[in-house]
């Protein structure tokens, strides 16, 4: 059996952290005791005085671990580090530190996942590309890329170089977000070309639009809104945009979960809209464009539409930018797992479950 499982991919958003995710489980229905660490971080949170990596405190809260900074988080390369790094080399031991983190968790553990960060690339500056991290790990490499053919070929080609050239061992490749309707041909060709690369196709993974469903929290922050009726709303998922120029068209009628982005004057229009033209709206907030206005002058909520809003518990969010500006920045985001998508964690395991070969990672 494997001791050390090193996870990468190729670039930022392609599936890292649900593969890991749903990698951690699957191993241990196994009945693997199985840990988990962020050797190297780029975006931390603040946690009881110690900086953390996100995806270590989402992984500690799934996996059910007592988060531990110098062993779940070791290295932080956070805003300014890589300067510093680079002024005085000598003042960072980072290396020392991430095989401190491994031996207190192998010590623990049968077997120890490692998540990467962002393209193999990442960290060069202070000697912790993810490639040079498998090495002083001696890990083996599971990598992730995203769907397709050409694209995935070549990008695979490039990242796995790094790791050939630091003598990491890869176990296989796991693509991830597949159309469904093209997982055969992509499964046959570019497996095709990993046989001829010595690669083994650990599976395909179909794309699944729910884990791109961003939250209204997510929504506030990208549209630089703030939030003025039922805060304790914000874990809203928002499945689907409904700008109030189209509310009274029938083909919107399907939509479910959905934010409607209104001008600030057109909000008691709207509201009585929603009530003649959806029996039921399955709506999760309101976002109140008020572009060209000032917050301090706007208008009161009418009472009409306040009841309507407090009945559904919808929270609103006003935004300085006008409808067309907010449904571009929602288009946007780049939608991320974490401890306030529980419904995410799920499906990412479930993912896993049923389309990745684990006998190559286990068993080596």
């Amino acid at each position: 059996m494997r001791k050390r499982i090193y996870v990468a991919a190729t670039s930022q958003h392609v599936g890292k952290t649900t593969s890991t995710l749903g990698l951690v489980a699957a191993v241990k229905k196994q009945g693997i005791h199985v840990g988990y660490c962020k050797p190297v971080g780029q975006e931390f949170v603040d946690l009881e005085n110690l900086q953390v990596d996100k995806d270590a405190v989402l992984f500690a809260q799934y996996m059910d671990f007592k988060i531990e900074s110098n062993v779940h988080s070791p290295v932080i390369l956070g805003k300014g580090a890589t300067s510093a790094y680079l002024e005085h080399p000598e003042r960072y031991h980072y290396k020392e530190e991430i095989l401190e983190a491994a031996d207190a968790l192998e010590e623990e553990y049968d077997m120890v996942i490692y998540e990467g960060t962002g393209h193999p690339g990442v960290g060069s500056v202070v000697e912790l590309n993810n490639a040079d991290v498998a090495r002083l790990l001696k890990a083996s490499v599971v990598m992730v890329v995203e769907g397709g053919i050409g694209n995935t070929i070549d990008k695979l080609n490039m990242s796995i170089a790094l790791f050939r050239e630091a003598n990491v061992p890869i176990i296989g490749v796991i693509i991830n977000k597949v159309r469904e309707d093209k997982i055969d041909k992509v499964r046959s060709l570019v497996g095709k070309k990993l046989n001829q690369m010595g690669i083994p196709l650990l599976g395909c993974v179909p794309y699944d639009r729910t884990l791109s469903y961003p939250i209204l929290s997510t929504v506030t922050e990208a549209i630089k809104g703030k939030v003025i009726l039922n805060h304790d709303r914000l874990d809203n998922r928002v499945e689907d945009l409904l700008p109030g120029s189209l509310i009274n068209f029938e083909e919107h009628h399907s939509k479910q979960n959905f934010l409607l982005i209104i001008s600030y004057h057109r909000l008691d229009e709207g509201i009585r809209t929603l009530k003649e033209e959806f029996d039921k709206p399955s709506i999760n907030g309101i976002a109140l464009t008020v572009f060209g206005m000032h917050d301090d002058n706007l208008p009161a909520i009418s009472d009409e539409a306040l009841a309507y809003i407090n009945e559904h518990k919808i929270p609103v969010i006003v935004t300085p930018l006008d409808t067309y500006g907010t449904v571009v920045k929602i288009s946007q985001i780049e939608v991320k797992i974490n401890t306030r998508t529980p419904w995410k964690v799920k499906r990412a395991i479930d993912l896993i479950d049923t389309h990745i070969n684990l006998k190559p990672i286990i068993e080596g």
